[in-house]
């Protein structure tokens, strides 16, 4: 029997298991030395959507105005999760069925209590 269990409906805890599991993969694949790095050259290609799968809270900022998107909708959502033993606060784009398209920025955090207070600051 298989399990499949988005990052996104992971805990916070969970989400250092689902690194863990990205890698251990990544090290059968191409070896013990190459599954970090692999890891982390993953991430940053797909950091949008990681970021957006690992949140654990969004707020909604306002439209967002593409200058080269005309006809598609797409929306600033603020961020806050866990990914990689790390918080993070982040601005996505969002599109109208709720893919990530972008990122607009990224900080990241030791502590869930600056996390927090960080996203509650954001606009």
């Amino acid at each position: 029997m298989t399990m499949f269990q988005p990052i996104g409906a992971a805990s916070a805890k969970d989400t250092d298991r689902v690194m863990a599991t990205l890698v251990a993969g990544l090290e059968i694949e191409f070896g013990r030395d190459a599954g970090e790095a692999l890891a982390q050259r993953f991430l940053e290609a797909e950091e949008s959507d990681f970021l957006w799968d690992a949140r654990v809270s969004e707020r909604w900022l306002g439209a967002y105005q593409a200058q080269d998107e005309e006809g598609f909708e797409l929306d600033r959502v603020a961020i806050i999760g866990r990914l990689d033993g790390r918080w993070f606060v982040a601005v996505s784009i969002i599109d109208g069925d709720g893919n990530a398209q972008g990122l607009m920025g990224r900080r990241s955090f030791r502590s869930e209590r600056r996390a927090r207070e960080a996203f509650a600051a954001t606009h």
